[in-house]
Order: C-alpha cells, then structure tokens, then sequence
C-alpha cells in the first residue's frame, strides 16, 4: 500500500479528486497518509478533517523557508511518505526538499508546459489568445513548473469562453489528469531519459 502525502495552501480540490478516486478505487493500492498545509484557515485542511484523514497545519509565517521546509519533510517522514501530491500548494520547494524525495513529489498545473508558468496561467492563455490550453502533471525538481512532464490533458478555448469559463473547464481536466498520473507513477512502469516520460 502506497503512502501519499497531500500539500495544499487552499481549498485542496485536486486534494478531493484524489481522494475521491482513492475511495472509488480509481487510484488503487494508496492512501493519504497525511495532508499538510501552510495556512491554518485553508478549507482543504477542514475537508481533510470532515473525511477522517490525518490533517497537519505547519504555519510558513514568520519561519524562513529553510526552517519550515525542514518541518514539512520532517512530518512526511514521519507518516511514512512515498508520493507527494502538490495540491494548490503556494510555496516554491526549497532544492533541498526536493533531494529528499527525488522522482517522489508530483505537481498539476493549469497549462500545457513549459507554456505559462507561474501564477495566473489560465489568465495567461486567455489574455495570450492561445486556442488550445490545458493542464499538465509533472515530476518537481529544483526549477519552477519545470520537471519531467507525466499526464497533459488538453481543451479547446471556445469563442464564448472567459478567464472563469477557462479556469472551471480546466480543472475539469486536472481532476482527470492527477489520478491518471498518480496511477502510472504508483506503478512504476516508466522511465526518464533526459526530460522525457516514457511508460514502459
């Protein structure tokens, strides 16, 4: 049984599609093992309270990066992690956090890399005029948006759409995209040659 570690600043509903795929067994062989956030009043650490999951604030104000970094790892370590979900997550990784978990820490985010990194990138695309946008899953390394690319899900950007229209039918698909991901990672049948993603 694989052991995941959820990390979320927000509302965590990347946090909830996981779950939900864990419980209709969607996701098979995992569970959460914790989840953690940065932020006290963040709904997602409430909605991982309500499902009887373990649930961890470990406050990032008024520490500095290094020493909250060491907290974060520290209680991942200690439940026994062996996958971490970024779920909203609003905090760049320290290189150091990263090494402690190498090809370990997954993250979703709401464009097709390496286009629109970044906060904003649904904004991004729209404001870019772009006619195809999306989401990617990737493997985290020391870079921001940056690692080994897993799952990207693509939709067309309709004549009717908006920012918000845009941003909902996005996360439509990242919901999709994460438990296909975690999946093939959860597997193992896969290699990395340079940035390439390759299932075996």
């Amino acid at each position: 049984m694989h052991s995941l570690g959820i990390l979320l600043s927000g509302r965590g509903s990347n946090f909830v599609a996981i779950a939900d795929s864990i419980d209709a067994g969607r996701i098979v062989g995992a569970r959460i093992a914790v989840v953690i956030s940065n932020k006290a009043d963040a709904p997602g650490i409430a909605t991982a309270r309500e499902r009887g999951l373990h649930a961890v604030v470990i406050p990032s104000k008024g520490r500095s990066r290094e020493q909250h970094d060491r907290e974060v790892v520290d209680a991942l370590k200690q439940h026994n992690v062996d996958l971490i979900c970024l779920a909203g997550y609003m905090r760049l990784l320290s290189p150091w956090f990263v090494q402690q978990f190498t090809r370990q820490i997954l993250n979703i985010h709401p464009s097709l890399l390496p286009a629109f990194p970044g906060l904003e990138a649904q904004e991004q695309a729209f404001a870019y005029g772009v006619k195809v946008s999306g989401c990617t899953v990737h493997f985290v390394d020391e870079e921001l948006d940056h690692g080994p690319i897993i799952v990207q899900r693509t939709i067309p950007v309709l004549d009717v759409d908006d920012e918000h229209t845009l941003r909902a039918r996005i996360l439509e698909q990242e919901h999709i995209a994460y438990t296909e991901a975690i999946n093939i990672v959860l597997q193992g049948n896969f290699q990395i040659a340079g940035r390439r993603f390759k299932k075996k």
